[in-house]
């Protein structure tokens, strides 16, 4: 009972205070990608290929291999790997792209 009384006032601290955190700038969002969305990032590239491994003998016969692994795979490792640090901008794939005219990050 006192463990997840602490979790849950350890929560609620780290989520109602990002207005006391809003004046560190660049700092703050390099601490919490480093923290969160990096550990993230690669749970979800992870899952992504263990459920593209799954997908692949209903995408074979659809010809939707190269979008199936876009969006299950490359996209998570691009955000995971190829992003700079602390940069959350959400109109910019950091996976190189054959369309040409679309916006990425290389």
């Amino acid at each position: 009972m006192r463990k997840t009384f602490i979790l849950i006032v350890v929560c609620f601290l780290l989520f109602n205070s990002t207005a006391a955190f809003a004046d560190w700038g660049e700092s703050f969002y390099i601490v919490g990608d480093l923290a969160v969305a990096r550990p993230l990032g690669i749970a979800a590239t992870v899952i992504g290929g263990a459920i593209f491994v799954a997908c692949l003998p209903f995408a074979l016969p659809s010809n939707s291999v190269k979008s199936t692994a876009d969006a299950l795979v490359r996209e998570p490792f691009g955000f995971t790997f190829r992003r700079p640090l602390g940069e959350f901008k959400t109109d910019v794939s950091y996976v190189p792209s054959d369309e040409p005219g679309k916006k990425t990050k290389e």
